[in-house]
């Protein structure tokens, strides 16, 4: 059995969408950084997307915790042409687009960026590549909202509109595990 313990990176503070820009994490609270390391087990191997925020936190949590490389597999939906622009600025140019990318996920796509579905299938490449390398162990997989979403989605064998329906907090933790039966979960949006 693998268990994937998937933490959301500390806070950003931006009101926009930040997909692949890499806006530092304010990581100025360490009694709950300190808490959520406690949380997770600490035999667990670390590892996390390659944008600073993920990376950063990760480093934040690691400890004595043994650290694979960042990847870049695990990075936050590509939001393309509304990368750090509010849903009122986009909305104002493109509300037919918008509101499907959100209501409907799928196939629709940002200009420039990735649909559902492209995220889903880079995410799951990369959780796949993991289990595989290190199958049987803990690992904590640092990343963002959408990443967390994809494998929620789809160990819990979710529609793409129930996962959105989950609030998934920064320095949450959600648990999924990986076995010989398939795919199972456990805690959702965890706060320590």
């Amino acid at each position: 059995m693998t268990r994937l313990y998937l933490v959301r990176h500390g806070p950003t503070h931006a009101k926009t969408m930040v997909g692949w820009s890499d806006l530092p994490a304010d990581l100025s609270d360490t009694d709950a950084i300190d808490r959520l390391s406690r949380h997770l087990p600490a035999q667990a191997l670390v590892v996390s997307s390659d944008l600073s925020r993920a990376s950063d936190t990760a480093s934040a949590l690691q400890g004595t915790r043994v650290r694979l490389p960042d990847m870049p597999g695990l990075r936050e939906i590509n939001f393309g042409a509304w990368e750090l622009r509010t849903w009122a600025e986009i909305d104002a140019e493109d509300p037919v687009r918008i509101t499907a990318y959100w209501e409907t996920p799928g196939d629709v796509t940002p200009p420039g960026g990735e649909s559902w579905n492209q995220v889903c299938t880079r995410v799951d490449a990369a959780v796949d590549a993991l289990i595989n390398q290190h199958t049987g162990c803990d690992l904590i997989v640092v990343g963002h909202f959408g990443q967390i979403l994809t494998q929620l989605q789809r160990a819990g064998q979710l529609s793409t509109e129930q996962a959105f329906g989950h609030r998934i907090d920064n320095l949450s933790v959600t648990e999924i595990s990986h076995g010989p039966t398939g795919w199972s979960t456990g805690r959702i949006n965890h706060l320590p």
